[in-house]
């Protein structure tokens, strides 16, 4: 459990991209350009994820292991060969709760000094 800790802290800050692709990935799986579209959508537009940011950040995620690549696929009709399809890990949801609660405490410490995020 200790080692799991030092491993997360030592990716600790997330880069906003792998934050964002953690998050579209919490809920199912996605191939590349889903992720794309779920990080847009939830932005309200405002994040759009190059496709090189994004398989570079895919890349480097799957060698830490926050997400892993999927084996088997969907049905062929809903399914392009040459797609690849994501899922976060046990790991990746434990580095992404640590650094949701990493920026919480940012916002608790703006509260407590006056300072709150503007509304949304």
């Amino acid at each position: 459990m200790a080692q799991d800790r030092d491993r997360i802290e030592q990716l600790l800050p997330l880069p906003s991209a792998t934050l964002h692709i953690l998050l579209a990935l919490v809920d199912q799986e996605r191939h590349g350009y889903a992720i794309i579209q779920d990080v847009e959508a939830r932005t309200d537009g405002e994040l759009r994820l190059s496709a090189g940011t994004l398989y570079r950040s895919i890349a480097r995620m799957v060698e830490q292991g926050v997400i892993a690549e999927v084996v088997r696929r969907p049905a062929a009709r809903d399914d392009h060969e040459r797609r690849r399809y994501y899922r976060i890990t046990p790991f990746g949801t434990a580095v992404a709760r640590a650094e949701l609660g990493r920026l919480a405490q940012f916002v608790r410490l703006g509260l407590a000094r006056g300072i709150a995020p503007e509304p949304a």
